[in-house]
């Protein structure tokens, strides 16, 4: 047993005296620990920060390029109403804007929300209401509550509604000309044009 603690101590003395203090100075030692330890947790408290800073930075620049440029592309999208072109002959305009208007109500919208343009013979329910006389005609177009039929003439005086419905029926060409900007004025979200596609082609090719 005593030979044992010699040997160490002749390699100690050997080594010098750095050992020698690790050993028998236990007390030391601990003093150079926590010198470094209170040094370890600035280091995580400044990663801690470090860290959220750029996750703001990303959360900022997509919040600022993604709401800018879609409110504006929205807005013009949805003011411009749709057209669509329904083939019929000026006999048959009639009937495919009947059933237009069907399809309309079949899918939600309300009769309200409707109005038929003729720009030849007016519609059988406007004649029969005209005959009634033209306030009390016009009170029905002011109530709002069901499908409006207005001929082309009367355009003008007509409110804009959501789905506006054109049936050319007849008419010159001018005549169709001078009514589709109207129809298309007054439709908030859709204009139907049931006609001759010639017709109604070359009209809108003149800037419709």
């Amino acid at each position: 047993m005593p030979l044992i603690p010699e040997e160490p101590q002749i390699h100690e003395s050997a080594q010098g005296p750095r050992v020698t203090p690790a050993s028998s100075r236990t007390a030391p030692t601990p003093r150079p620990v926590p010198g470094p330890r209170p040094v370890a947790p600035p280091r995580p408290g400044r990663p801690g920060p470090v860290r959220p800073m750029p996750a703001q930075r990303t959360a900022r620049e997509p919040v600022v390029a993604a709401p800018g440029p879609s409110v504006k592309a929205a807005a013009p999208a949805a003011a411009a109403p749709q057209l669509q072109l329904i083939p019929a002959s000026a006999e048959g305009a009639l009937d495919a804007a009947e059933e237009a208007v069907d399809l309309l109500l079949d899918s939600g919208r309300a009769p309200g929300e409707v109005l038929v343009i003729t720009t030849g013979d007016l519609h059988p329910w406007a004649a029969h209401e005209l005959s009634f006389g033209e306030a009390a005609y016009w009170a029905q177009h002011e109530a709002g509550d069901d499908v409006f039929y207005a001929d082309a003439s009367a355009v003008g005086r007509a409110a804009s509604r959501p789905v506006v419905v054109v049936a050319v029926n007849g008419g010159s060409t001018e005549a169709v000309a001078s009514v589709l900007p109207l129809a298309l004025g007054r439709a908030g979200a859709l204009l139907i044009v049931c006609g001759d596609p010639q017709q109604i082609n070359s009209v809108l090719g003149a800037g419709v």
